[in-house]
């Protein structure tokens, strides 16, 4: 491999002197910022939405007194605050986190329709925490009361032997290839979803089975003030830890051989992603149940417009996967008020079609 290459990484101009798709996407300086700049500004927009719309409609004054503190107790300031805003902030943080965690595993496994949802991660931390939930460690979820470390644990016990399962059924009896990945994955996803869907039935606890499988479906309808710290604690740090493996993952869309030539321990890196990014995954789980779909869509979206190089790639991703879910939740409480339907459902709705045109528009097995 040229010197060259070397040091531009995968968004290197080709050898015909023409630039990348990478690097045509990706532009200089302004344009990064002036993309940051406008997801900044659209979340902004989304989140004030979110607090003025829904089964009561509050004017866009009370909102801005209400988070300015220059509103008295009223109901309405009830509900922008106690309501509204913890449950906008948990969609910014589940959203930013998923979308990360995508646009990771598209690059650790080569392949554009790697998602934690797709590659099983999330029906695993699902069905660990549905199995905390019917073990009683985690009922004071269903019941309304705060559980701050049973629920995670078992989210994330769940998304690691998941990922393990994929990985290990991936490999056996050939290469490890991303199709065979991606199909293992499903099939570990489909799997688990039922065994999980099998223990809410067996447990006999109607009143929670309902709860537990619309929980399951992905919902923001849980959020309170103090179910926010760990999420965003997780997700701040993954986001930092990520960042700093930003140039090992670029080594990777190069190829394994072209990132081991690099001197890039390919294996052991991707055991140590693949459990940092399960982590993550799970806490995001069990704040919000299982959302298909964001971290497939934010990271393709983030691509196109700043191109593929990490340490640019996964801010873009965050804010696109934030933005993502804060819409598909003011769509989710809105759509059928007064009734709140599962986020899930919204974001398999767009997700499933976006799936489809993905796969139609490159060939099997291309790399993102």
């Amino acid at each position: 491999m040229s010197t060259d290459t070397r040091a531009a990484g995968p968004s290197a101009p080709a050898r015909t002197g023409r630039p990348g798709p990478a690097a045509r996407a990706g532009g200089g300086p302004v344009r990064y910022a002036a993309v940051v700049t406008g997801l900044l500004l659209a979340l902004a927009a989304a989140a004030t939405a979110s607090l003025a719309l829904g089964s009561v409609r509050i004017p866009p004054g009370q909102v801005l007194d209400a988070l300015t503190g220059q509103a008295g107790p009223s109901p309405y300031r009830t509900i922008v605050l106690d309501v509204r805003l913890p449950r906008v902030l948990l969609g910014a943080v589940v959203g930013a986190g998923l979308a990360v965690v995508g646009a990771v595993l598209q690059a650790l496994v080569r392949n554009r329709l790697a998602d934690p949802f797709l590659l099983g991660i999330s029906s695993g931390a699902s069905a660990g925490a549905v199995l905390v939930l019917v073990a009683g460690g985690g009922a004071g979820l269903v019941a309304g009361v705060t559980t701050t470390i049973a629920l995670p644990a078992g989210a994330f016990a769940g998304a690691l032997l998941s990922l393990v399962l994929v990985y290990g059924l991936a490999r056996r009896g050939g290469t490890l290839t991303s199709t065979r990945l991606v199909l293992a994955g499903v099939a570990v996803s489909y799997i688990l979803s039922a065994l999980a869907t099998l223990l809410l039935v067996v447990a006999g606890r109607p009143e929670q089975f309902q709860e537990a499988m619309y929980w399951s479906l992905g919902g923001l309808g849980s959020a309170r003030w103090d179910t926010l710290a760990l999420p965003a604690t997780v997700l701040a740090l993954g986001v930092a830890a990520l960042l700093t493996l930003a140039r090992p993952l670029d080594l990777l869309l190069v190829g394994e051989e072209g990132a081991t030539v690099l001197g890039l321990d390919t294996a052991r890196f991707r055991a140590a992603v693949f459990v940092l990014a399960s982590l993550v995954t799970a806490v995001m789980v069990a704040a919000s149940g299982a959302v298909g779909f964001v971290g497939l869509m934010a990271p393709h979206a983030a691509r196109l417009a700043v191109g593929a190089p990490h340490r640019r790639l996964l801010p873009v991703a965050a804010l696109g996967g934030a933005l993502a879910l804060v819409l598909a939740d003011l769509g989710a409480r809105t759509v059928a008020a007064p009734q709140d339907v599962p986020v899930g459902i919204l974001t398999a709705l767009t997700g499933g079609p976006f799936f489809l045109w993905l796969m139609r528009r490159r060939p099997e097995g291309a790399a993102p």
